[in-house]
């Protein structure tokens, strides 16, 4: 893990991001009644040799941000560049030697390998699919790459069932650096897997990262493993940005209101030192189909006033290198969260409308990124 970014140059530049999903109604003559605003403008720089992490509740669009800047979903509006190419607009063919530069690694370990094949074929595939022949042939490279992820070479021909769940996302990992790419987005890679096993597996990242210099986004909810592996975090709430700055400066200098709701959420790992005092923030997350006007987060906040309901904050720099979307950033945090008034809540659309898919099954995604084709789990599941 690199505490600077090693180059000016970022390997990964988001301006703009938008990733909206129409939400229609209807069976036969479908009618679009409405917008899932899943990622509502973001701006990201990732540089090489550093982590940033992406944290926030579940639902805020860290999973669907992470996927649309693979480029595994195409943007509503917004760009994405990699290595300073604009690949926001590139079709399917177009994308696949840049997949050599940036990889993936999914949250699910059980549904992200095609149980068909053989975890050889499976580390293999990135070597097929972008036409590389490794000087000492495929077998001998996937071999050495399985034994630096902490797997057993002799493991060549066994199938994904054979093997646990942390063994399988070494696996992930395995395929994702075989072509030693430039970035890797791991989409919540140890939220799936027991506590000991996580920290094997962040700690085979940080080694990996090391030894290749390899830039991560580090998509999680567990602000503990964020605050071990990251270089910065940037927080997400309901699609934006809300606070972005170096990890030391985020747990220790919060600005805005609702990362400070998130850090006191975190537990205290030695009683014996105090007990830290609760944020609640009362009532559910708004709906991304109808977020509220200006600050999206207004209507659960503590710190909010009339300007917050009219006006939206901009993502500002208030201290060197640490930015803030909020009007009133505070940076000690007393008493308890008063929860949202009911005129205040967002408005529940109808049971019949149809939602689209935002997003594929991982399985789905890995055939994508990975261009392997990927059958049922299980035969007889057609059949249950």
């Amino acid at each position: 893990m690199t505490a600077e970014a090693t180059s000016p140059e970022p390997v990964l530049k988001v301006r703009g991001l938008k990733q909206h999903f129409p939400i229609t109604s209807g069976v036969l003559f479908k009618k679009q009644v409405g917008t899932v605003k899943a990622v509502d403008g973001i701006d990201l720089d990732v540089y090489p040799g550093e982590t940033l992490g992406l944290v926030g509740e579940s639902g805020c669009g860290k999973s669907t941000a992470a996927r649309t800047m693979m480029r595994l979903l195409k943007p509503t509006d917004g760009t994405v560049e990699l290595s300073g190419r604009d690949i926001t607009n590139l079709d399917r063919k177009a994308l696949v030697p840049l997949r050599r530069e940036a990889q993936m690694i999914f949250q699910d370990p059980y549904n992200s390998l095609n149980p068909r094949h053989t975890v050889g074929t499976i580390i293999s595939s990135p070597f097929k699919v972008q036409g590389v022949e490794p000087p000492g042939g495929v077998k001998a490279e996937v071999q050495s790459i399985m034994e630096r992820v902490g797997l057993n070479p002799e493991h060549y021909n066994r199938y994904p069932n054979e093997f646990s769940g942390g063994q399988r996302q070494r696996i992930g990992i395995a395929r994702a650096i075989a072509l030693r790419p430039k970035l890797i987005m791991c989409d919540e890679p140890v939220s799936a897997l027991d506590v000991s096993i996580q920290a094997q597996v962040i700690n085979l990242l940080e080694d990996i990262q090391d030894e290749y210099g390899i830039a991560y986004v580090f998509v999680a909810h567990d602000l503990s493993v964020v605050r071990h592996i990251s270089d910065r975090v940037a927080v997400m709430y309901l699609g934006h940005i809300m606070e972005l700055t170096d990890r030391d400066s985020l747990y220790h200098q919060p600005l805005h209101p609702y990362t400070h709701a998130l850090l006191s959420a975190v537990p205290v790992p030695d009683p014996s030192v105090g007990k830290r005092e609760r944020i609640l923030l009362q009532g559910d997350l708004p709906s991304p189909i109808n977020p509220p006007t200006g600050c999206v987060f207004h209507t659960r906040c503590f710190n909010a006033q009339e300007q917050c309901k009219v006006e939206k904050p901009v993502l500002r720099e208030l201290r060197p290198g640490h930015q803030v979307a909020c009007h009133f950033p505070v940076e000690k945090v007393e008493g308890h969260v008063v929860g949202p008034r009911p005129e205040d809540v967002a408005p529940v659309l109808p049971d019949e409308i149809e939602r689209a898919r935002p997003v594929g099954t991982s399985k789905e995604l890995g055939a994508e990124i990975f261009g392997t084709n990927v059958e049922p789990k299980h035969t007889n599941d057609v059949d249950r």
